[in-house]
């Protein structure tokens, strides 16, 4: 394929990130962009893109208008458009990069992997965190056994998102486009307990609105423990409603062999290991959160999720995150939000 042509659809904060990368990539090439708020298609050279680059107000437009120069589009719509749009421009004929959650429940995603089986058409999923150095250091450690059989996970996830959060776009906050804090601003860790950890079982949860009254069937809080189908138990606790700024990202593991705690406010370093005949190596340093102003998100890593991406449409390597996973990253947050009594 040779250098890959990408087109993003939703020009938010994500979107525009997407662009950037995506024409500064040596083997890419950003073809157009795609937004139904024209306010964030203005000036688009301040952002270091291309002249003249292609602008269109919805999907519609771009399907009328691109003529397949686009390989691949970036889908960084609100959360709600994900598995909608991936389906529609699968079958389009594009290849497709769908930002996190890959979508709002399983069903809709399960559409997402039948539309790429039927189409012949590949869907990748960003899952940033799975490249930040202290994440890879915890998948070989428990993929080896270096810290034996795992016994017990305990997750915690103490961020804020206040009215500055909210009050800067409609969807967000919303059950039909937003989903929930877990799909939203904790979805990057459940996929890293599913991805180092494996999928969960007899799951009981709690789930709260504590501080955002102004969101109508909307969780903040919760509480959630399991059992790990490959053995040992986990829990889950999680909040936007620290006062101020976020507080803590963190994963700590208690196995047969040692105990250890990644963690920092962005799950960015290792806070405690002893392990049997295991010395902690030395790390490179975590890239920085996504700055977002009054309040932070995860590791900036999408320049590997670009990488990997062109990587695999060209044959050199395979996707780093795939549809199948991002399905059960989905599954995951169901089971939790089911037990909570936040969805049926």
């Amino acid at each position: 394929m040779g250098k890959v042509k990408f087109s993003v659809i939703g020009f938010g904060r994500i979107g525009k990130r997407h662009a950037k990368i995506a024409h500064e990539f040596n083997n890419s090439e950003l073809v157009s962009v795609a937004d139904t708020d024209s306010n964030q298609l203005v000036n688009t050279e301040a952002l270091g893109l291309p002249k003249h680059l292609p602008a269109y107000d919805s999907l519609e437009e771009f399907l009328s208008k691109d003529g397949n120069l686009t390989d691949i589009v970036s889908i960084a719509t609100p959360n709600g458009y994900h598995t909608e749009y991936a389906v529609r421009l699968m079958k389009a004929g594009y290849h497709v990069l769908i930002e996190k959650p890959m979508g709002l429940t399983t069903e809709s995603c399960e559409e997402v992997l039948s539309t790429m089986i039927e189409t012949g058409k590949q869907a990748f999923v960003v899952k940033q965190n799975r490249y930040s150095p202290p994440s890879l250091w915890l998948k070989e450690v428990v993929s080896e056994k270096i810290i034996g059989d795992v016994l017990m996970v305990q997750t915690n996830c103490y961020w804020n998102r206040d009215e500055r959060y909210y009050s800067t776009s409609e969807w967000r906050g919303t059950r039909d486009l937003d989903g929930g804090a877990l799909f939203t601003q904790f979805s990057h860790f459940i996929d890293l307990l599913y991805w180092v950890f494996g999928d969960i079982k007899n799951v009981n949860a709690t789930v709260k609105n504590f501080t955002h009254p102004g969101l109508k069937d909307f969780d903040d809080s919760g509480f959630a423990q399991f059992e790990f189908v490959k053995g040992g138990i986990g829990c889950l606790n999680y909040s936007t409603s620290c006062w101020g700024q976020n507080m803590e990202s963190s994963i700590t593991v208690v196995g047969t062999k040692g105990s250890l705690k990644v963690g920092g406010q962005y799950m960015n370093e290792i806070e405690y290991c002893h392990i049997e005949n295991h010395e902690v190596p030395d790390l490179p340093e975590t890239n920085p959160p996504n700055d977002y102003g009054p309040y932070k998100g995860s590791a900036a890593n999408h320049h590997y999720v670009i990488e990997n991406v062109v990587n695999a449409l060209n044959g050199d390597e395979s996707s780093t995150t795939n549809v199948f996973e991002g399905m059960k990253v989905v599954g995951f947050i169901e089971k939790i939000y089911k037990a909570g009594g936040f969805i049926k």
